[in-house]
């Protein structure tokens, strides 16, 4: 891969890790908390930010949303991801090949990797921190949930803030998003950027491929192929 300013943002949840036990734990109890009874329902996450998740499991749980749910749910959860970091550590699990990929892609020669997550900023520290997938990962420069930004607008604003972080331009076609859902997919077209969508969640290669990602990988196992296709969607 020749020496160039390129941009790999990583999506955290079911991409480099899965940490789906503690989320659903945590939601249980942001929802407890909340609300003041028990989750019953909670609405599908793949893809979506933070406050769709939460807006929408009100709705699945016949909560009318007011304007203090949101903030309240949200500094809830925050503070049941904290409570549980040694059960981030002893359940949540790295998938395979993540750790390697992300590894081999920072010792490439003007290569920046960072985060666009729908999670907001602690809870996404806080899960590549304690599974260890931190060290290579510019965590200031990502796109986060923040209750107004959709993940296509995210992916704009991460590409920014990496550039006044690193002195570097990161075009459209210099900035990768690697995902494994439909919407992610959707939210890069948006965004005008490539990306590489991997079948680790929920979703098939047939539907990735469907929805229109640059490439699509079973997984991230093959370090050699995603660094190839990294390369192949930034060439400027």
């Amino acid at each position: 891969m020749s020496t160039l300013n390129r941009l790999v943002l990583w999506n955290i949840d079911h991409t480099l890790v899965d940490v789906g036990r503690i989320t659903r734990e945590a939601y249980a109890e942001a929802f407890q908390r909340t609300v003041g009874r028990p989750l019953v329902r909670l609405a599908p996450t793949p893809g979506r930010t933070e406050s769709e998740i939460i807006f929408e499991t009100l709705a699945f749980n016949d909560v009318v949303p007011t304007d203090d749910h949101l903030p309240a749910f949200v500094r809830a959860l925050t503070e049941a991801f904290a409570a549980r970091r040694a059960d981030l550590r002893a359940h949540g699990r790295v998938l395979a090949g993540a750790r390697e990929a992300v590894d081999a892609l920072a010792r490439v020669p003007g290569v920046v990797q960072t985060v666009l997550t729908g999670s907001v900023q602690p809870n996404a520290v806080l899960k590549v921190t304690e599974l260890g997938l931190a060290g290579h990962l510019d965590l200031d420069a990502g796109g986060y949930e923040n209750g107004v930004y959709s993940k296509a607008a995210l992916l704009e604003l991460a590409r920014t803030r990496a550039g006044e972080r690193h002195g570097a331009r990161y075009p459209e076609s210099a900035a990768v998003y690697i995902a494994d859902s439909p919407r992610d997919v959707q939210a890069a077209r948006i965004a005008r950027s490539p990306i590489i969508a991997v079948a680790t969640g929920s979703a098939t290669e047939a539907e990735l491929r469907s929805a229109g990602a640059s490439r699509v990988l079973a997984t991230l196992a093959d370090t050699h192929a995603v660094i190839d296709a990294v390369a192949d969607l930034t060439r400027i």
